[in-house]
């Protein structure tokens, strides 16, 4: 860590100050949609979300490099496609759930296809890997003013539908009997969902996404006694997580995500053991 340190304050590094205060900010949102992630079982729906997202890096590296379409990049394919797949499966998800599991594996294995057929057809060369197991150290200044914007409207708009979220997590059937536009709330969650994991790409990759979205929320839900401590302490857990990840990949040049996702892992099971000995001396 001492050298994380070093470098920070090192003027030649800003990528490294980037990283750092991306990963801190990001944090809010991983915490708050992760909770809504562990709390309404929807982690399977999230990584079909996350691999579709290669789709949409792919067609804006093609669109930008190959039509020339010079504003469009690979992030706003991501959000993009990300999006659209929010829609798919919140429509599959109220109007063909006995087809769900089929569809959202069709999702998950064609976005990935598709993404890597634009990569192959752009010209030049693009590392693949980059975006599956993700580099922090390639942020960039826009993706921080991404994170601070995506953190604002994540607040305003769980701070204004906090206690309908909660019913649809919950007990989604009484919520809807009581009025409640459960579906319209759906969706909502899923395209939060679904920018938040745009955002977490550029983190962790594709193929960990998921790990980062719901271990810290795990973690705390062995502790929060409700869901605004659950928000809190995961957010502060995932802010460790990538602070110390980041360190000890600095130190040691080792990837930054693969580095963070096996600290989450391995916290999440010393909590898990933890959590079930507790239980087993109550009982």
């Amino acid at each position: 860590m001492t050298d994380l340190l070093a470098a920070l304050a090192d003027p030649d590094l800003p990528f490294l100050r980037y990283a750092l205060f991306t990963g801190l900010l990001a944090s809010i949102s991983f915490g708050i949609i992760g909770t809504f992630v562990v709390v309404r079982r929807i982690s399977y729906i999230a990584g079909a979300i996350s691999h579709c997202v290669l789709g949409g890096i792919g067609a804006g590296l093609y669109l930008h490099n190959v039509v020339g379409i010079s504003w469009f990049s690979p992030v706003h394919g991501a959000i993009i496609v990300a999006l659209l797949a929010a829609f798919i499966l919140a429509w599959i998800s109220t109007h063909a759930r006995e087809r769900e599991d089929s569809i959202i594996g069709a999702l998950w294995a064609g976005g990935m296809a598709i993404g890597l057929l634009f990569i192959a057809r752009t010209p030049g060369y693009f590392d693949p890997m980059s975006y599956l197991f993700g580099n922090i150290l390639l942020i960039t200044k826009n993706d921080f003013y991404f994170v601070i914007v995506l953190d604002l409207l994540i607040l305003v708009v769980v701070g204004v539908f906090y206690n309908k979220f909660l019913a649809i997590c919950f007990d989604e059937e009484y919520a809807r009997l009581r009025g409640l536009k459960t579906h319209w709330l759906y969706l909502l969650l899923l395209c939060l969902t679904a920018l938040t994991i745009v955002l977490l790409v550029r983190i962790v990759g594709i193929i960990m996404v998921i790990a980062l979205l719901t271990l810290p929320a795990a973690i705390a839900g062995n502790f929060a006694r409700n869901i605004r401590q659950m928000m809190v302490a995961a957010t502060l857990i995932c802010a460790v997580f990538i602070v110390s990840g980041l360190g000890i990949s600095y130190t040691l040049d080792l990837p930054s995500g693969s580095v963070i996702i096996i600290i989450a892992t391995a916290v999440y099971i010393l909590s898990l053991c933890r959590f079930k000995r507790r239980g087993r001396n109550r009982g």
